[in-house]
């Protein structure tokens, strides 16, 4: 096998399919990146029991063929590699790559002890690269990190008709998103839970313009995109739904600028050790406010922003500061609209620009506020 192409060509390739690669893996192979050249054109493919990736691009192919060598070895090279044209060939028991004088040899893996990629499940339909990949980060921060519960630190993706779903909940905040889809047929429907990491991982792998094709069958899930095809298996379980929980009824509404609340969330919460919570006191009227404090004892901070709040009076309700700066860093907004029931109760924040065709919801269980 042989082939040229442009250095960050290959490393764009290599670094896109080593992303499913698993950090350790008692089976060597799967360490392992197949590279295969074929008319003109490199495929990328890397797998683990989880996930499998698989990116083509274009390549001057001298000889086809087929060679599997460590993927993170090769990524690496590819890294350091200069700009220019590379040439790599199998030359041996060795893949040699070459580019502008420098010159590197990589040892071949058995590649017949090297699995199948799975194929992909059946094409439910497609949504939009740059709006999908928003709404997985938006939704991710609220996915939990206990592998002790691994369907809560997963997203739900459903397809009901003309709009994806797309949540994620830990028990303490919940985040939704809703996004146009394009289904094949009018009664496409789907409810899985994919990892939340796996499918950041994904997201962060597609294009951020065009199309991307979603397959969801009875196991696995499957994005393609400009030459990126990747499969993920479904985690077990169902997530809660979010349709009664997210019917607060009659709230107070605070209104207030997204960068600046999220910038005096951060200088405020330096003070606020041991995860003690960020207080916030809504003040109606004209000139109405939000003030926020933490710390304790003599060890405090405090400071107050404009408000538009609309409520029957002054509010105190209270926060961890890591999850509210998750949530309010998860929007896109100028604005974002805060509901609140009252402290130690639910409270939703969204954006503050009006409803459109996507939508994009965070729920935060406030604690009750302490003595500053």
């Amino acid at each position: 096998m042989e082939f040229r192409m442009e250095r960050g060509a290959l490393t764009d390739a290599v670094s896109r399919a080593a992303r499913v690669l698993p950090a350790r893996s008692p089976v060597p192979v799967l360490g392992g990146l197949l590279l295969d050249a074929d008319t003109d054109r490199l495929r990328v493919s890397g797998l683990d029991f989880e996930a499998s990736a698989r990116v083509e691009t274009e390549a001057h192919t001298v000889r086809p063929g087929k060679v599997l060598v460590m993927g993170r070895r090769l990524l690496d090279i590819c890294k350091v590699l200069p700009e220019g044209p590379v040439e790599c060939a199998v030359e041996g028991s060795r893949l040699t790559v070459t580019g502008d004088g420098s010159r590197f040899g990589l040892s071949i893996l058995p590649l017949d002890d090297y699995p199948a990629l799975p194929p992909l499940p059946d094409v439910r339909g497609t949504v939009d690269a740059g709006e999908f990949g928003s709404a997985v980060a938006q939704v991710a921060v609220a996915a939990g990190r206990d592998d002790t519960l691994p369907t809560l630190t997963g997203i739900r993706l459903g397809l009901d008709g003309s709009t994806m779903t797309l949540a994620a909940t830990d028990r303490y905040r919940f985040a939704v998103r809703t996004l146009p889809f394009e289904a094949k047929a009018p009664d496409v429907t789907a409810d899985v839970v994919v990892s939340a990491r796996r499918l950041t991982e994904i997201a962060r792998s597609l294009g951020r313009s065009g199309r991307v094709d979603v397959s969801v069958d009875g196991g696995s899930a499957g994005f393609e995109h400009a030459g990126t095809r990747t499969t993920v298996r479904l985690l077990d379980g169902r997530l809660p739904r979010h349709d009664k929980l997210f019917a607060l009824g009659d709230t107070a509404v605070a209104v207030m600028d997204r960068a600046r609340l999220v910038e005096a969330v951060r200088r405020v919460s330096v003070v606020a050790d041991g995860g003690s919570p960020l207080q916030m006191t809504f003040s109606p009227g004209p000139d109405g406010s939000a003030l926020l404090q933490a710390g304790f004892e003599d060890d405090v901070a405090a400071q107050r922003l404009p408000a538009a709040f609309d409520g029957a009076g002054e509010m105190t309700v209270a926060f961890n500061p890591a999850y509210l700066t998750d949530a309010l860093s998860s929007f896109e907004d100028a604005t974002v609209r805060m509901r609140l029931l009252g402290p130690g109760q639910r409270a939703m924040i969204t954006g503050g620009e009006g409803a459109g065709p996507s939508t994009h919801e965070h729920l935060l269980m406030s604690v009750k506020p302490s003595l500053l």
